[in-house]
């Protein structure tokens, strides 16, 4: 039990002394308990009825005629004080109604036997408040700035940054803050979600799983939300908070409450110590007496005909029926309830007795009659032997011992101790059925004769303790056996008997009665609780198991009375009464009668309360101050509750209050409280406020139709006001009142009410309404998709509310039909709310403040702005909104519907901005590529109503957009080859589609200038970007063959990247590009053709001719102009590369031609080097004289071997043309065929040569020159690749021959003249060379 704390007595002095200082003002108002130490007008309640108020609740009750404070004069007192006065006493009346509902929560936690705290509720997580949301933003930023130490690659800072700009910065999720219904772990969710289509996007690495990479992210998640604060004190912290989602203690629960009501903790302590709370019997008989008022109510009812109004009027007797099925079904609760060990079997034909003489015949009480047998006590006895005094004959050494029994059951003995020092501390635990049980204990010596069979006993003590007798060890006399020489033995013990559980009291009473303890005579009673109903008055004697009478208790009335005169024993007395028969009592003190009739009060269950006449004396006293010296505590605390004014809440009878109006009350406040606390609990009650609240209507008879009206206006109410609140607490609670109005009976309670059925129509209205606008406003309600499944909950609850009964469903088209109106509404006010965002409005009135338009070229950024603002909407539907599909499948298609509205609306802004764009202006490309890339990869929205729209409004853009730039680049074609320098460019084509571009967010488009000479668009070159620099770095094509390619890649690229939707205008667009091309490069390649003829002819016939770079890069164009055409000119879709074949047979062509003319010149080269060596021709005359002129100087100096500036120029050139080739032509093939030609054509002149002097001797300078030139030629042209077998061609072979004979013959005729040179394999002339 709670004692009253130093707190309570100190706020009791200051009522007394405060009361003391009026001593003028008698009738003015007492300072109320709750507001210690202030004056009359300090703060809410601190005026009272007068000092002897009660009941002010209660229909009739004395508080009605309670004196009120004193007010002054009317021609004295202001309006102000008036008004003043009058909210003091609304104040006080409150505070009244909310201490009386606090008696009453109290019991229900006292003792419940209805309900009990539910385990399989949901928990609830801890919801995040404004600061705590800024505090998280906060963390998010530092870790994007930089500025914690946890390490993240750039994926998961990416995905940070878009969960810290789409879900922490949401207005939206600012609002379910607001709302209450935002949690931690809501937060948690939408960023897992967020992050799951990232990571499954990404690459697979090996050895690293998707899940471990979520795991790693959602582990970096927590620590960026936990921050630096350390996760045991926010343990911590959480568990005080936590409480309320466990199951709570009782003194928990009493402060939850306390709370909830205003209830000071003084208050709670006088009234917890006045209502007995911590007495279970007293609590089980307040129960009893509430029942049996109850029931007496329903008769009452019954008899004056004093019924609700309901829907028919049959249901006035099921009223009847239903108000004592519920009392008997209280009953059985109680009965159920645990009270001893025996007597169980006695419980269920007492539910029928108890219901029968409290309804209908009080006479039947003989049927079921108590007996003796049905009455069980089993008591637990400790015995405790300390020590023994007196012991003086003995020898010190001798052994003593004792023992111990209980009269009919076992004997215990103590361990041996020596006669000098007589003391144990040994105890023995019995079980006895004897109500006055005899304990005796022995003292033993051990016996030194050798015959002796037995110890001796030195003495005994007989003792017949009871459960009131006292605990600690006393002395005790002990009855010395005759031959013993110690007279005076003493011996300390402890006899401990404990109360069993169905003995509620105790004692010795003279009684006397009519059919029982017919002689006036003292005896031993014990009150004994058979059953939650029964109890037996009943009389002991020693040493027996049974009672030797019994009275049982039911029907009787307990009371104190005066001393009966002729009646010799007793002090005190009281009397137990019935029609019929009259049972007095009579005890020694005055403490001990009111604890009998205390006991037995509870026991009868009577409505009459037995007030001591002490009592009533000190009520009648003027001073007030009766001492009470003999009166138990429980009855001390009465009286300080009565002083602090709480005797009227605490004697108040339940049955006179309109609970249904106080429970209305309590959970409206516990709502509150529950809505206020630190979890997002949604509405839904924690496990301890349901099981008060359970217990308060099952025990006060509040009908549960009733309860959840309430709730649901309540929630209602909160709900409209911006709380978040789970629809399917709401479907719960609706669907329970449904299922009552109905007449389905979900508690059993078959009766409506016309009140009930009203309220609930109105409030299935006000559910409708609310439902219809939660689904117009579903983004903003259910944000993101959180609460988790509360749309499709509250989808599921507004087809609930459309039916028209509980048995036939709502058709689905009437569903669709309320469904299809609310979303699209919902489109507008989306739109309009993103609008608004957008601020694409308030740049117009700020446009038209000012006189002017907003530009173009701003409208259509803003419109831009705002189609990425309206992807992400339809994106986020798609993401959290679409799991409702699996409950609703219309759904999905009123979802496309509303998305639909939701673009119409935006296409009448695209439009407008459209409209004003300047014509042939590109800049409105990226809002279709924008608006495309997401319609086309929606499956639903694709070639829907707006993206067919969209087409219709581009499509001319597009073709216009082609035609000029198919025009401006033949421009660019035709006038840069008429001023190509044929200078190489860098390659910006080169792997062109594997390299992003610069603009990674869109495709940038070419534009096109305006002023354009003659009408026709010019494309400007395209210089190569600073980024492809690194990338490319050989030599490729010309300036104007690159810029070409480039646009026309370009140009093919940025339509494909369009994605065109309509799949036969996008083949159309398809094949004009590749046609574009084909022509395109066609005339690339004939002008370079033509420019490549001319380039020759203007070159040098002599060894001294270089091949120019000029030439090497038309080549390139060549090699570019093949590649870029499989790229360019070949379709796609299993089409027939059918201009790819054709620009390839012209590209081969061409090539061929090409080398042929270079092929030509080479050639040209060499015959005019042979041409040199026919003038030594045999039989001319400039041979003569150039043999004459060469062996004559070769006399006196050293002549250089003539001929050999000629091979060696013709050898020079060669190899220079050949590195020249392989260094600047990009294509080996082309290469390899030009060499095999060269080599080919070179020694076919040189055979042809050697033919047409078949019959001449060839002079020792054309031999000599001849062999250098060929073996030369051979040799380099092997070293770049030539076959083998076009090397050693026949004609070669030839060649090789006719050189041979002809060394040969030199040898013979002129000796030493070759000086060297042959046609045998040999690397000395090399390394002469060299």
């Amino acid at each position: 039990m709670l004692d009253p704390s130093s707190s309570e007595e100190e706020s009791e002095e200051l009522v007394e002394e405060e009361s003391g200082k009026e001593p003028l003002a008698p009738a003015a108002a007492r300072l109320s308990p709750s507001r210690p130490g202030e004056g009359p007008g300090g703060g809410g309640g601190g005026v009272a009825g007068g000092g002897g108020s009660a009941g002010g609740l209660q229909p009739g009750g004395r508080g009605s005629s309670a004196a009120r404070p004193a007010s002054p004069s009317p021609s004295v007192a202001s309006e102000k004080e008036k008004d003043e006065l009058e909210r003091l006493q609304r104040e006080e009346e409150e505070r009244k109604k909310k201490l009386q509902l606090y008696v009453f929560v109290m019991r229900c936690i006292a003792y419940p036997f209805n309900a009990k705290q539910p385990t399989d509720m949901a928990r609830r997580q801890q919801k995040i408040s404004k600061q705590q949301l800024q505090t998280i933003k906060d963390r998010f930023q530092a870790f994007l700035n930089g500025e914690t130490q946890i390490v993240a690659d750039e994926a998961f800072i990416n995905a940070v940054q878009s969960y810290y700009e789409v879900f922490l910065k949401s207005d939206r999720v600012a609002r379910m803050v607001q709302s209450g219904g935002c949690s931690a772990n809501d937060s948690r969710e939408v960023f897992k979600k967020h992050i799951e289509k990232r990571v499954r996007s990404l690459p697979e690495i090996d050895g690293l799983s998707k899940e471990t990479v979520l795991s790693s992210w959602m582990a970096k998640f927590d620590a960026i939300y936990r921050g630096e604060e350390d996760p045991r004190k926010q343990q911590a912290r959480m568990t005080a908070s936590a409480a309320s989602e466990l199951i709570l203690s009782k003194e928990q629960l009493y402060e939850m409450f306390q709370n909830i009501l205003g209830i000071k903790k003084f208050e709670h302590q006088l009234l917890y110590n006045a209502c007995q709370l911590d007495n279970p019997d007293e609590q089980a008989a307040q129960i009893r007496r509430e029942l049996d008022g109850r029931l007496q109510m329903a008769e009452q009812i019954a008899k004056e005909r004093k019924f609700p109004k309901f829907v028919s009027k049959e249901m006035e007797n099921m009223y009847i029926e239903e108000l004592k099925s519920s009392v008997n079904l209280l009953m059985a609760n109680l009965e159920s309830m645990p009270v001893s060990k025996g007597g169980s079997e006695f419980k269920l034909q007492k539910l029928k007795r108890s219901h029968n003489t409290s309804i209908i015949d009080m006479g039947e009480e003989n049927e079921n009659q108590l007996s003796k047998s049905d009455v069980v006590l089993s008591f637990s006895l400790e015995v405790v032997i300390m020590e023994v005094q007196g012991l003086k004959s003995l020898a010190p050494n001798r052994i003593v011992y004792c023992t111990m029994e209980v009269e009919g059951g076992e004997k215990l003995q103590t361990d041996q101790a020596e006669a000098s020092k007589p003391t144990w501390g040994t105890q023995g635990d019995f079980t006895t059925t004897h109500a006055l049980p005899a304990v005796k204990v022995k003292l033993f010596t051990e016996s030194t004769g050798v015959l002796a069979l037995e110890d001796k006993e030195l003495g005994r003590v007989v003792l017949h303790p009871t459960p009131n007798s006292p605990k600690q060890s006393e002395w005790h006399k002990m009855t010395v056996s005759k031959n013993c020489p110690d007279q005076d033995l003493k011996i300390k013990l402890a006899v401990r008997m404990d109360k069993p559980q169905n003995m509620k009291h105790s004692g010795y009473l003279w009684a006397i009665g009519k059919n029982v303890w017919k002689r006036w005579k003292k005896r031993f009673f014990v009150l004994v609780q058979v059953s939650q109903y029964t109890f037996a008055m009943c009389s002991y004697r020693e040493k027996k198991a049974e009672p030797q009478e019994l009275l049982q208790l039911d029907g009787y009335t307990v009371d104190y009375t005066d001393p009966q005169p002729g009646l010799d024993g007793g002090r005190t007395f009281f009397n137990a009464v019935k029609e019929g028969d009259t049972v007095i009592f009579a005890s020694d003190d005055e403490q001990d009668r009111i604890l009998w009739v205390q006991a037995m009060y509870r026991a009868t269950g009577q409505s009459h309360k037995p007030v001591p006449p002490t009592q009533v004396q000190k009520l009648n006293a003027k001073g007030g101050n009766v001492p009470q010296i003999d009166a138990p505590i429980s009855q001390f605390y009465a009286d300080r509750a009565q002083k602090h004014g709480m005797d009227e809440f605490i004697s108040s009878n339940p049955c006179n209050f309109d609970h249904a109006s106080l429970f209305e009350m309590v959970q409206r406040l516990t709502l509150d409280h529950r809505l206020n606390d630190s979890y997002s609990c949604l509405g839904w009650f924690s496990p301890g406020q349901v099981f008060v609240l359970d217990e308060y209507c099952a025990r006060n008879g509040v009908r549960g139709c009733h309860r959840h009206l309430c709730y649901l206006r309540d929630l209602l109410e909160r709900a409209e006001n911006g709380a978040m609140i789970d629809p399917t607490l709401l479907h719960y609670s609706f669907a329970f009142c449904a299922s009552h109005v109905h007449g389905n009976r979900p508690d059993g309670i078959g009766t409506v009410t016309v009140d009930e059925k009203e309220r609930f129509e109105e409030i299935k209205e006000r559910l409708r309404v609310l439902l219809e606008n939660q689904i117009t406003h579903f983004r903003y309600c259910f944000p993101f998709g959180r609460p988790e499944g509360a749309l499709k909950a509250t989808l599921s609850l507004l087809e609930r509310v459309l039916m028209k009964d509980i048995v036939t469903p709502v058709p689905q088209e009437e569903v669709k039909t309320v469904i299809r109106k609310c979303l699209e509404q919902a489109a507008l006010v989306n739109y309009t709310r993103l609008s608004e965002y957008a601020k694409i409005e308030e740049n117009q009135k700020d446009a038209e403040n000012v006189g002017r338009l907003v530009t173009p070229a701003k409208k259509l950024e803003d419109t831009i702005r705002l189609a990425e603002l309206v992807i992400e909407v339809l994106q986020q539907n798609e993401e959290h909104h679409a799991e409702v599909s699996s409950a609703f499948a219309w759904w999905s298609d009123l979802m496309v519907e509303h998305a639909e509205t939701f673009l119409s609306l935006f296409a009448v802004d695209m439009d407008a901005a459209l409209e004003v764009q300047p014509p042939d202006t590109w800049d409105s490309f990226p809002l279709f590529q924008l608006i495309n890339d997401s319609l086309r990869s929606d499956y639903n929205l694709c070639n829907g109503k707006f993206h067919k729209h969209l087409q219709d409004l581009f499509a001319p853009l597009v073709v216009r957009y082609v035609d000029l730039m198919e025009s401006s680049i033949a421009q660019s074609i035709h006038r840069g080859f008429e001023r190509e320098s044929w200078e190489p460019v860098k390659s910006l084509t080169s792997n062109l589609p594997n390299v992003n571009l610069p603009n990674v967010n869109l495709p940038k488009v070419p534009n096109l200038p305006v002023n354009i000479p003659l009408g026709i668009p010019q494309m400007p070159s395209f210089s190569a970007p600073s980024w492809m620099a690194a990338i490319y770095d050989s030599d490729n094509g010309s300036g104007t063959s690159e810029d070409m390619f480039w646009k026309l890649d370009a140009l093919q690229t940025f339509i494909r990247d369009l994605h065109w939707p309509e799949e036969e205008f996008g083949k159309h667009l398809e094949q004009r590009l590749k046609l574009m091309a084909s022509d395109m490069i066609e005339s690339c390649v004939k002008r370079t053709r033509i420019a490549f003829e001319v380039k020759l002819q203007k070159t040098s016939r002599s060894t001294d001719f270089r091949v120019p770079q000029s030439i090497c890069t038309m080549f390139n164009v060549m090699v570019d102009a093949k590649a870029q055409s499989t790229k360019l000119c070949s379709m796609e879709m299993g089409q027939e590369h059918q201009y790819h074949s054709k620009i390839d047979e012209l590209i081969e062509e061409t090539v061929k031609e090409m080398i042929t003319l270079l092929v030509a010149k080479f050639v040209t080269i060499l015959e005019g080097v042979l041409a040199k060596l026919s003038r030594y021709d045999e039989g001319t005359l400039f041979s003569s004289f150039l043999s004459f002129t060469v062996k004559a100087a070769s006399k006196y100096v050293d002549v250089p071997k003539p001929g050999m500036d000629v091979a060696d120029a013709y050898v020079t050139f060669v190899r220079h043309s050949q590195d020249v080739l392989r260094d600047k032509v990009n294509e080996e093939m082309y290469i390899e065929r030009l060499f095999d030609q060269w080599y080919t054509s070179s020694m076919s002149v040189v055979c042809t040569w050697l033919t047409d002097r078949m019959d001449l001797q060839l002079h020792i300078y054309q031999l000599k020159t001849l062999i250098r030139i060929v073996k030369k030629t051979y040799r380099d042209f092997r070293l770049q690749g030539v076959l083998d077998s076009t090397l050693n061609s026949k004609t070669y072979e030839t060649i090789r021959n006719r050189l041979t004979v002809e060394e040969a013959t030199a040898s013979v005729s002129e000796g030493g003249g070759l000086q060297g040179i042959t046609m045998k394999d040999s690397d000395e002339e090399d390394e002469e060379d060299d």
